[in-house]
Parts: C-alpha cells; sequence; structure tokens
C-alpha cells in the first residue's frame, strides 16, 4: 500500500492513468483544420433552413472538466484509496502485551479492547507468540507466550480493577525471558513503578505505548467542615473543563436516587473542589458521589460514618442547677459533640418526633415515653444513658431502656458505690468498640453504679475499671442499642468527661461525625468485616465472604488485591475505602526516550473507492444530459422521458406494509421471540442464534416449546405476536420511525417484555460514558419506560424458575428493571415482599446474553464464556436466567402471590 498522508492507496500502480488527463484535455480542445471555400450558387436554396442538429465548434471548458473530473474519479477508485489507512506493523517475534488494568483504565476501557483486539488480530495473521499481563492483577510467575487466538478467547474476562498497580512491582519476577517487542496499554498516570518496568521492557526489544489523549479525573474523599462536605477533584493535568459531581443516596422509599448535584469549573487547574451544603436530612443519606458520565471507581467516592453529621438529642433533668454550667449534666457532651454533630436540646417528647440518630439522656431516672422511646430505638436509633443521683435512686425494676439491672444498696450517698481510692480503668478488650484506644494514666472514676450479676453481664459489659467493674455497658435492642455510661456525664463521679478519651468514645459509638480521616492509632485493634466491594468500573456490589481486615490496614494500607476499595463495617461503624489513596497527587505518565507514543484517538480506516467511482458515474451522468441539451436533442418528448426518468429514481415516501399473513399465523401460532436488527449483519445473526439456543434450552427443560426465533420489522410486524423483543444496542442501530414508536409504546402497555442489551458489560450503566450506552438513551427515550431500579434481592426474576442471585450472559454486570411501587411490604414470615401482577416492561443490561445463548446449527456454544469451568457455570447461569425471563413473561408475578399464602391457610382453617 503507498500512502500519502492521511490516504492510501492499494493499487497505486493505477494512479499513472492520472498523466493521461492533460494530454485527453488537449485532444479534446484542439481546433479542427479550417474549411476550403468553394463558391456554389445553388447553396442560396438553402438559406432560411434550421439544422436540427446543433453542432458546436468547440467544447465548452465546463464540460471539458466535467469529463476530467469523471476520468480522474474512476481511476482514483480503482485505485483502492483508503482515508486514514491503518499501518501495518513489519516486526515478527513475540509480542508482549502489557495492560495497566487500574480504574483509570475504565474511562477508555472500550477503546483499550479495540485496540488489543487489532494488536491480537495482526499478530494472529503474523504467527507471533503473545503473552498478556494486566500490571493490576499481575501473575505470579512470568506468563509463557501462546497463540494470539487463545488470547482473543480469552478477552471477556479481562476487566479494569479498583486499585492502580503496586508501586513495589518488580520486572524480574513479571517479564518473561528473551526479546520481544512490547504493546503497553498505559492509564495515562504517573507511578513510582512506571519508570523502572520501562526501562527494564526496553531492554528486550521496541517499546509501542497506547494511552488516552485526556487528563485523568477522580474523586478524593469528602470531608466534613461545619454543616458542609467538602470534596477534592483531582486531575492528571491543568483541565479547562466543567466537571458534574453528583450525589447519590437512598430517597424516603430505600430506592437510590440523585440527591444533588454541583457543576464544578476547573480554570487550568488540577485540582478544585465540590462544596455541598444540604439540610441534615439529605446530607445523611448520601451513599456515594461520582463524576457524572464517567465510569471509573476513581470517579466514585464512597462515603461512611465520617460523613454524616448525626443528629443528637441531648435530654437532662428538669431542674438544672442554674448558674453551674461546668456541673450540667450536659456541659461536656455539648463540648465534646457540637463540633460534629447536630445538636437538640429538648425534652425527650419534643425529641422523638424530629427523629434524632441518637438520644442521649444524662442521669434522667424516670422516662415517661417508654414505650415511644423503645419503639424507636428497635427501628434503629440508639440511646446511651449516663447515671447520676436520679438514675441510681430511680429503682432497680426490669427497664428495658437499660442493658443490664442495677444493683440496689451498697452504696454511698447519693447512691453510688465509694471506695478508699479512685479506680483506674482496665485496657479495652478486642471484641469492645473501643478497643486500640489509649488510655490516660489520669482518667479515674470515683464513683458509679453497679450492675447486677447476670450471665450476660460480661457480653455486654465493653468497659471496665481495674477491678473488672462495668464501666459501660451494651445491649442490642431490636435493630438498635442501649448503651449505659455507669458513671455521670459531668466530672461529679469521675474525670473521664475532662479527659480526650471522651469524644474518642463517643466517636466509636457513631454518635459523632469525623472532621478528618481516622488514622492507624484510632482504628488500632478493631476487625473490619468487607460488606460492599468497588468495581473497576464504579459498581458497588455486595462482597462475597471474606477474612476480617484490621482496622490498622485500612487506615494506612494503599487499595490493592487483597484490600480492595469498598465498605468495610463492624457492629458499630461503617468504613469507607475509595480507589483514590489518601494523599495521592494525580501527575501525567512520563515515557523515556526511544518510546514510539500511540494516542487514542487514531482515526479509523475508511475505504473510499465506492464514494470515488459513484462520483464518477455521477459525473458521466451529468456529461450525458448536458450533451444532449447542447446539441438541442434534449426537447420535446426526450426532454419529458428525462424528467420522468430523474422522478422515478427520486426517493419516494414509504408506502404503509402490512405484516405478510403467512407470517402472522406462524408468529401466532406459538411462542416466538424476535430480534430487532441492528443493520450490522453479524450481530443480527449472533442475536437470531443466541434465541435459537434459548428456544433449545426452553425445550429441554420445561414446557415451553418455543418455534423458530424471527428477525423483527418494526414498521410491518404486529409485534403483541411475539413473547419476547431482544434489542442489541450499537453505536449505529438505526431510530425507528415514529409509527413504530408507536407501536412499541403499545406493546409494552399491553404486557410485553424487550430485553435491551448494550453489549458493553454495563460500562455504560445505562449512561452516556460508551456509544451503546449513548444510543440506548436516544433509542429509549421517546419510550414509556416506568422508572427503574437495579434488581433487587427478592424480584421475581431471581425465582420465576431457577433460585438466582446474579443474571450474567458473556458478561456479568447488573440489570435494570422496573421499579417496586414504594408501599411494597414484605409480609411476616416470607422473604420477599408483596408486589402486584404484571411483568416488567423492560429489562436492561449489558451483559451480552445472546452471544451466551448462542448455538450453532449442530447446537454447539459459539462463543466461550469465561475462562475453564468457572466460564462453563456463568454460561449454565446465563441460560437459566433466559428460562427465568420468559417464564416471567409468560406467567407474570404469580411467584410472589405465594405471600398469600399464610391468609389462604388461616381462611381454610389450616
Amino acid at each position: 500500500m503507498m500512502v500519502l498522508g492521511p490516504l492510501g492507496f492499494t493499487a497505486p500502480w493505477l494512479l499513472a492513468g492520472l498523466i493521461a488527463l492533460p494530454l485527453l484535455w488537449w485532444l479534446l480542445r484542439a481546433t479542427p483544420p479550417a474549411p476550403i471555400r468553394r463558391r456554389f450558387p445553388g447553396v442560396a436554396l438553402l438559406l432560411g433552413l434550421t439544422d436540427a442538429t446543433v453542432q458546436a465548434e468547440r467544447t465548452p471548458w465546463w464540460l471539458l472538466a466535467l469529463r476530467m473530473l469523471a476520468l480522474a474519479a474512476a481511476i482514483i477508485g480503482f485505485a483502492g484509496p483508503v482515508l486514514h489507512p491503518a499501518k501495518l506493523d513489519p516486526a515478527h517475534g513475540p509480542l508482549l502485551i502489557l495492560e495497566d488494568g487500574s480504574w483509570a483504565s475504565a474511562a477508555s476501557w472500550p477503546r483499550r479492547m479495540e485496540r488489543l483486539t487489532r494488536a491480537l488480530s495482526e499478530a494472529a495473521a503474523a504467527g507471533r507468540p503473545v503473552a498478556l499481563i494486566s500490571l493490576a492483577d499481575p501473575p505470579p510467575a512470568p506468563p509463557p507466550f501462546t497463540e494470539a487466538r487463545d488470547l482473543l478467547a480469552s478477552l471477556p474476562g479481562l476487566q479494569p480493577q479498583a486499585w492502580e498497580p503496586s508501586i513495589d512491582l518488580d520486572p524480574a519476577r513479571l517479564l518473561p525471558d528473551g526479546s520481544y517487542d512490547t504493546l503497553w496499554l498505559s492509564d495515562g498516570l504517573d507511578r513510582a513503578s512506571r519508570a523502572a518496568l520501562a526501562r527494564a521492557v526496553q531492554a528486550h526489544g521496541r517499546l509501542k505505548v497506547w494511552q488516552p489523549a485526556g487528563p485523568v479525573l477522580a474523586l478524593g474523599a469528602a470531608t466534613v467542615d461545619g454543616a458542609r462536605l467538602n470534596l477534592p477533584i483531582h486531575a492528571s493535568a491543568p483541565v479547562n473543563h466543567v466537571v458534574e459531581v453528583a450525589a447519590l443516596g437512598a430517597d424516603p422509599s430505600g430506592l437510590e436516587r440523585e440527591l444533588a448535584r454541583l457543576p464544578v469549573t476547573l480554570r487550568d487547574q488540577a485540582q478544585a473542589e465540590a462544596v455541598f451544603d444540604l439540610p441534615p436530612e439529605l446530607r445523611n443519606r448520601i451513599t456515594r458521589f461520582e463524576i457524572s458520565g464517567l465510569r471509573s471507581a476513581g470517579a466514585v467516592s464512597l462515603t461512611d460514618d465520617a460523613q454524616k453529621r448525626r443528629k443528637v438529642a441531648l435530654i437532662a433533668p428538669g431542674s438544672a442547677r442554674e448558674g453551674l454550667e461546668l456541673l450540667s449534666p450536659t456541659h461536656y457532651l455539648h463540648q465534646a459533640l457540637a463540633p460534629s454533630a447536630d445538636l437538640i436540646e429538648a425534652t425527650l417528647a419534643d425529641a422523638l418526633p424530629v427523629k434524632p440518630d441518637v438520644i442521649i439522656l444524662a442521669d434522667v431516672g424516670e422516662v415517661a415515653e417508654t414505650a415511644d422511646l423503645l419503639a424507636w430505638v428497635e427501628r434503629g436509633g440508639m440511646l446511651i444513658r449516663f447515671a447520676g443521683p436520679r438514675l441510681a435512686a430511680a429503682g432497680t425494676g426490669d427497664d428495658p431502656l437499660l442493658p443490664v439491672r442495677l444493683r440496689q444498696g451498697g452504696r454511698s450517698v447519693g447512691g453510688t458505690m465509694s471506695w478508699g481510692a479512685p479506680r483506674k480503668l482496665a485496657p479495652f478488650a478486642e471484641t469492645s468498640p473501643f478497643a486500640g484506644l489509649i488510655l490516660p494514666d489520669e482518667v479515674t472514676v470515683r464513683e458509679q453504679v453497679l450492675a447486677e450479676p447476670d450471665p450476660d453481664l460480661g457480653a455486654r459489659s465493653i468497659a471496665a475499671l481495674a477491678d473488672g467493674t462495668p464501666l459501660v455497658t451494651r445491649k442490642a435492642l431490636g435493630q438498635g442499642a442501649v448503651v449505659l455510661f455507669h458513671v455521670t456525664a459531668n466530672a461529679e463521679w469521675s474525670n473521664l468527661p475532662l479527659s480526650g478519651l471522651f469524644p474518642q468514645m463517643l466517636d466509636r459509638l457513631s454518635v459523632s461525625a469525623r472532621p478528618a480521616a481516622p488514622s492507624a492509632e484510632d482504628l488500632a485493634g478493631q476487625t473490619f468485616t468487607p460488606r460492599k466491594r468497588l468495581d473497576g468500573f464504579g459498581l458497588l456490589t455486595a462482597s462475597e465472604a471474606a477474612a476480617g481486615v484490621k482496622g490498622a490496614d485500612l487506615a494506612e494500607g494503599p487499595p490493592g488485591p487483597d484490600l480492595p476499595p469498598g465498605l468495610y463495617a463492624t457492629t458499630d461503624q461503617v468504613l469507607a475505602l475509595n480507589a483514590l489513596p489518601r494523599g495521592r497527587q494525580l501527575a501525567p505518565a512520563l515515557w523515556p526516550a526511544g518510546v514510539t507514543l500511540e494516542g487514542e484517538t487514531a482515526p479509523k480506516q475508511r475505504p473510499l473507492a465506492g464514494l470515488a467511482l459513484a462520483l464518477a458515474l455521477m459525473a458521466l451522468l451529468l456529461d450525458i444530459l448536458a450533451t444532449l441539451a447542447l446539441s438541442g436533442r434534449l426537447r420535446g418528448p426526450r426532454a419529458a422521458a428525462v424528467i420522468g426518468l430523474v422522478v422515478t429514481l427520486l426517493p419516494t415516501p414509504p408506502q404503509a406494509e402490512t405484516m405478510p399473513e403467512s407470517r402472522a399465523i406462524e408468529a401466532a401460532a406459538n411462542v416466538v421471540f424476535a430480534s430487532v436488527p441492528t443493520g450490522d449483519a453479524t450481530i443480527d445473526a449472533v442475536s437470531m442464534a443466541g434465541l435459537r439456543g434459548l428456544g433449545q434450552t426452553l425445550t429441554r427443560r420445561t414446557t415451553v416449546e418455543p418455534s423458530a426465533p424471527m428477525q423483527l420489522d418494526l414498521e410491518t410486524d404486529d409485534l403483541a405476536l411475539f413473547t419476547l423483543i431482544y434489542w442489541p444496542v450499537t453505536e449505529t442501530a438505526p431510530t425507528p420511525s415514529p409509527a413504530a414508536y408507536v407501536k412499541l409504546n403499545r406493546y409494552l402497555r399491553g404486557g410485553g417484555m424487550i430485553l435491551f442489551d448494550t453489549r458493553d458489560a454495563d460500562l455504560a450503566g445505562m449512561g452516556a460514558a460508551t456509544g451503546a450506552g449513548r444510543r440506548l438513551q436516544a433509542l429509549a427515550a421517546p419510550l414509556d419506560i416506568p422508572p427503574l431500579e437495579p434488581l433487587p434481592a427478592d424480584h421475581v426474576l431471581t425465582r420465576s424458575f431457577y433460585l438466582l442471585q446474579t443474571m450474567p450472559g458473556r458478561h456479568d454486570g447488573p440489570i435494570w428493571v422496573e421499579a417496586a411501587p414504594a408501599d411494597a411490604e414484605q409480609a411476616e414470615g416470607m422473604p420477599f415482599r408483596n408486589l402486584n401482577d404484571g411483568v416488567t416492561p423492560v429489562v436492561i443490561g449489558g451483559n451480552d446474553w445472546a452471544s451466551a445463548w448462542a448455538v450453532d446449527e449442530v447446537g454447539q456454544p459459539m462463543f466461550p464464556v469465561g475462562r475453564g469451568q468457572a466460564g462453563e457455570r456463568q454460561r449454565e447461569i446465563a441460560d437459566r436466567f433466559g428460562v427465568n425471563l420468559v417464564m416471567h413473561v409468560l406467567t407474570g408475578n404469580y411467584k410472589s402471590d405465594q405471600v398469600h399464602v399464610p391468609a389462604l391457610l388461616e381462611r381454610l382453617g389450616q
């Protein structure tokens, strides 16, 4: 191929024909010899006659130019022009591909996969062995070089991680031996291990780097500043850009919604800050922040108890002594909590309707609103009580609002025990929420209320004195807890409220928000259990069973394979570990001399032969019309004939068509699945093969025996005849006509279901992060789609035939269905809610289900799914999802009717 700038030619020798164009121009413009004049009297008889044929003296210049253009276009078209031709790599020998595979790679993941696929395809064509290494998830030993086609088949299993490659990567343990070229797919970020690894790679051969053109954006952890939340925004290079940050959390019905959105303008800046000033109710609902339109774990900032400024009600006895502020039961509580909590100082009757997170009773003996307070605790509230003379004198009955029964008698004046010398605190047990806190030597207790001996006293004691006497006890009550400090909240019985240990203990009880990130000392002695995990694309999913993590590791260690980003919890608090480590400053990657850099914005190859030949043909047609007009032959009937020919060639509005009767009978005779054509013959063939495979699975396992699937014609087909419509979404998918949208909406309202599949592993996340995601938004905009939610654990799809937890295809991502009504309640004794009858009209995902279901003519799978036995298990779950989906379409939510079984049995007297 010959390349001239952005143009290439597959047959460049044909361009030699362009040399003949000047000669042809000269021949056509040449003047014939002058005629010889002869006088002939008979010519006078011809005067006044007109010649039917007009012959121009010479060809007009514009007609010559048109002919030259037609000839030149034909020559160029046959020469095979290509715009932005791909440069073939003439190299031979092994090829090593390095993929950073971090959260910074997720935003450009589709383009990375395109580049990786192209590199493997070129290596397969050239017979080059290839090895692939993901630096964020490195293998324990250097991988062997293998066939490029084998790696192509395993590409769907390659996913970005939610952490960056380790700064301690050892090239000697990572890189294979020998000589080879390397293609490095960089995430664009600089890190300590990159330079040494680049030098080691160059020692083995040539290094080519592909990396994103734009800067990398990320969010840091939110911090509390009074009533505001400050969220840092980082960029790897100064940018002029408006970043929209969305705050997401649960609405009153429990569904995740966008609670706030804030645009932040970066003016040639690499760092900025989004400041959210929200009402306490809204602020405490926030579960995460994310950069809108950017699918990356780095673009997500999870929140935890540190960012939730809790509402704390301080309830003191009604007869507080005036003028003695330091002796007030709530003075030290106010000083400890005011900077990090919203305090409510009122009576208990006035505080309960405000729905505080924590209620603190400071030496309150008798509680008049016992029933209301007990119900509040059981719904998840935390009640903290402090002892004092009033509580000691209130009696020792079985108070449900106390974690232990208090001992009567054996106390000094005021109802408390006294010693000869004050007692110090014992070290906190490992199971205590106060574990790891440093005990100041000066903290002592002079008096306290005592607990009655009880078999559960040891389990309920979370802090004790040096002699083993319980100092703080706790009891779970419903979804909440009751905590009792056996000393006063002021300095009358102990100097604990005067020490720095006091606010730390309240913090461990999640009473207040932390103004700064916890240190290793703050979390020392605690063990956190993974609750939710953040993947590379910023999706938060339930964490599988995993070992506990030490609090000090969470505070100090950067995220990695052994410490993935997500939410970690103890019984008392939740801690978020974000993808961007604390103190991480983003910077662009720098490469040594001799490295070939390849940008992601390289234009795609586009053949131009068809365009050039079409131009030549049109120029020739214009030449014919112009010649007829100049010769006077384009008159009368000939002109009418030419006009009629032109009219017939013009596009005409489509005529309304109806579904052929034979096709309608075939669709109505049985269960039939349909696929919406995309315009891509390969994708359409896979869709039909997938629906055929789903039908075979249903025939083998159920009583449903579908007929052969059909390619849907949205303009002519009666959609009501089809049980399920599978709609694969591509970037170039055609837009249905307005009439087709009317039919689609009628189909959805009538109980039909459309399965939208972006086939991008849910990189779009129903957003605009990928081309398929943007196209899905455009295609779905005119449809009457109800509010959606991620598939809940109790949805009928999870049990309509098989019991399923995930709904994978070739990929295993989340799916979206119609949101359940806000008033859907879970029946007593049943593990799922009472949902209305009906079928979710749409199911949206990106798991490429058709490829997982697809079978060839002999019933064998057409495409690999995952790796090894785990991949075959994923294919089996994909088949089961297909069965569940069809059963849901055919039977509705009848499985949810089982919640009525207790009532039916009661009516029947059983």
